[in-house]
């Protein structure tokens, strides 16, 4: 499917990431290297809900078929509604939009088995028919297929839109897992990949030692002391000095994962969060010296930005890279990853590719996704 674009045609991004707490959607107007947000909104997950895709996504030998079809069902209803809610609120007619793009959520993702797979749930059919509006979804699993680790799939997105002219740039995206793109002055060779953790860790130490789903700000954080022996050992992961392309989550960097360097530590719980923040930092730090020494300017975008802590940390990172927000370029940096799926979506529709191969490793650039088709 390939349809020809009208300059003032409006897109729907619906993301939700490895925290599970809920949506992100976005209404922006795409054209000509340029992005327009039109409307925002949060949609938050059922407390249930969130339970029990937190229990499926940890516990994949204990999540019967039922579960996953159920769940499946449920988050795909969800993120109907997310888009519903957002075109109600921006008084916008579904007869409007163009397309959906929604990433679904993000089950598993092991691009390293056997047979590589990667799963995100969320019943399109469900978005498709509950709004009347064409869907793309099912981003991941094309590139996969053609040899790709399937993630990240944003710095097509960041190229499309970020990359200038004589300025190299770096875009830092730190959800639960971090990752950045890496923008070459002369518009070539771009490069991408996750560093390691975000997010993720700190909030499930969060959550096992407080029953809160996050450090709001990083407070708890600061309380504590970094533990130079602990970052050293976590540090050592051989994670950290693979090349890229590379992709990780939550299947890889989690409390086990921890506990396997921590052990019966008598560190603190405060000083361990601190050390697990520093971890992000450094890991960040570590990628883009390493891969990007020339940049000048770092972008940041993700729900990291909310964490006043982890931000004073990168920075202090060395190097004389200026540190920015996505906002100062006219994009919410809490909702740079659903406009990207929304840019996605676009790409598919007009069937144009959406993977780049020097980021993923897939054999050949691919029109990404699913299309369920809704109207004539």
């Amino acid at each position: 499917m390939s349809v020809p674009e009208n300059p003032s045609s409006l897109y729907v991004g619906l993301m939700s990431g490895t925290s599970m707490d809920g949506i992100d959607a976005a209404l922006v107007r795409l054209h000509d290297n340029q992005c327009e947000t039109i409307a925002t909104k949060d949609y938050a997950y059922p407390p249930r809900l969130r339970s029990a895709l937190l229990h499926a996504s940890r516990n994949p030998g204990k999540t019967t078929i039922d579960t996953l079809a159920n769940l499946d069902h449920w988050v795909g209803s969800c993120f109907r509604d997310a888009a519903t809610a957002l075109l109600e609120a921006s008084g916008t007619p579904s007869s409007q939009i163009q397309v959906i793009g929604s990433h679904g959520q993000t089950i598993r993702h092991c691009p390293h088995s056997e047979r590589p797979f990667t799963l995100q749930i969320g019943d399109p059919n469900i978005i498709a028919s509950g709004t009347g509006i064409t869907t793309v979804a099912d981003f991941r699993r094309r590139d996969l297929a053609a040899g790709g680790e399937g993630a990240p799939l944003t710095p097509a997105f960041h190229q499309w839109l970020f990359a200038a002219e004589k300025k190299a740039r770096v875009v830092l995206n730190i959800g639960g897992i971090a990752n950045i793109t890496v923008l070459a002055a002369n518009r070539d060779d771009t490069i991408g990949f996750d560093t390691g953790p975000g997010n993720g860790l700190m909030d499930a130490w969060t959550q096992q030692q407080h029953d809160r789903p996050f450090d709001d700000g990083g407070a708890w954080a600061r309380s504590g002391e970094v533990q130079p022996d602990l970052l050293s050992n976590l540090l050592q992961d051989v994670y950290f000095s693979m090349a890229p392309p590379k992709s990780t989550g939550f299947e890889y960097f989690n409390l086990d994962w921890l506990e396997s360097y921590a052990g019966d530590s008598s560190f603190s719980a405060a000083d361990i969060q601190a050390t697990l923040l520093a971890l992000t930092a450094r890991s960040i730090g570590d990628a883009i010296t390493r891969y990007a020494p020339d940049t000048r300017e770092i972008l940041v975008c993700g729900g990291g930005v909310n964490n006043v802590t982890l931000m004073e940390s990168l920075s202090r990172l060395p190097g004389t890279a200026k540190w920015l927000s996505t906002d100062d370029f006219g994009l919410d940096p809490n909702y740079v990853e659903a406009i990207a799926f929304a840019w996605l979506a676009r790409q598919t529709i007009l069937g144009q590719s959406g993977n780049l191969p020097s980021v993923t490793g897939a054999k050949q650039a691919e029109v990404l996704g699913g299309i369920y088709v809704c109207g004539g």
